[in-house]
């Protein structure tokens, strides 16, 4: 459901009615505001060939339930993929479709331009690359220009790290119109997987090299965040076992001046990878009201997830101040 607008019209002082302007006195401007539900989805939408998931039942079931979200964020929802590569020629180039096939949203990205378009040589660069960055948006609100941004560098291929290096992963930035001129920036990533220390290394500079992107192109803007961050922020996780994740989470979180949906809700599922973060400017103020794993509407006729992560839902509230 689009957000809806309420108009608050403040009474003029004295006793005049609201309607009544003295002479000389200043109405009050009209406060406008509203709610909007954001969704943030890694679909496991690989090959599935190689998947340990069923993409191939799953993604058109998972099609539909997109619909009641406002802005739907998505990883693993491959929209480039190498044209003489080992996918090329499987089911897999219908993925993209048929996730986007019963959602109605009228604002959509575009397919991904292609790796050099976004500065990646493949051949000098990522020889192992056969797939674009995953990151997908859908929204009810209008959509603004659209940038891509590769990881500078990544680790692992077919048989080694997590094989983040076969696919172009990095974030994705564009903008929401909430109402006429009141602006959002949005940011959905994918940040670097595993647990070595050449994962972890890397997954340390890939948030420096997003918080200075932020501090670039999004200084003094509202924002909002998600994705699948790869980071376990919960210490029981024995990714986590060490703290670099949360240290590295912690200190983007300061860089950037965002807030954690989580921490602002007081969440029951602390530390989880997929995780929403945001910030307000003088001109609209954005607040967390929820923060929920959608495991109840996400699963298969047997209860089943249908993806290996289970999408995160954030509902906000927005004022413009």
């Amino acid at each position: 459901m689009a957000a809806a607008v309420v108009l608050v019209v403040s009474a003029c002082s004295g006793s005049s009615s609201p309607e009544t302007k003295q002479p000389g006195e200043q109405k009050p401007a009209a406060a406008r505001s509203g709610e909007f539900s954001l969704l943030s989805y890694n679909v496991a939408g690989l090959p599935q060939e190689i998947s340990k998931e069923n993409p191939e039942v799953n993604l058109p079931k998972i099609s539909p339930l997109l619909e009641p979200f406002d802005v739907v964020l998505t990883q693993e929802d491959f929209d480039w993929w190498k044209a003489d590569g080992l996918a090329s020629s499987t089911n897999f180039v219908t993925f993209h479709d048929q996730l986007r096939a019963d959602a109605t949203h009228e604002y959509r990205t575009e397919r991904h331009p292609g790796p050099e378009a976004v500065g990646i040589d493949i051949e000098k660069d990522r020889p192992l690359m056969e797939l674009g960055d995953g990151l997908g948006v859908l929204s009810r609100f209008p959509l603004g220009e659209v940038a891509r941004v590769p990881w500078t560098d990544c680790y692992g291929g077919f048989t080694d790290g997590a094989s983040d290096c076969l696919a172009m992963k990095g974030f994705l930035h564009t903008t929401i119109e909430l109402e006429d001129g009141l602006m959002v920036d949005v940011y959905n990533l994918h940040g670097e997987a595993g647990g070595g220390d050449q994962d972890q290394a890397l997954q340390a500079d890939d948030y420096i090299q997003l918080a200075a992107y932020i501090n670039e192109h999004s200084a003094g803007k509202a924002i909002v965040l998600a994705g699948d961050t790869n980071l376990h922020t919960d210490m029981e996780h024995e990714d986590a076992a060490n703290g670099a994740d949360i240290e590295i989470w912690d200190r983007f979180l300061k860089d950037t001046g965002l807030t954690d949906s989580c921490t602002s809700t007081k969440c029951d599922e602390p530390g989880r990878i997929d995780k929403v973060a945001y910030r307000s400017n003088d001109q609209v103020e954005l607040t967390a009201q929820s923060h929920k794993f959608r495991n109840d509407v996400f699963v298969d006729e047997a209860g089943k997830d249908l993806s290996d992560h289970q999408p995160l839902e954030v509902r906000f509230k927005w004022v413009a101040v």
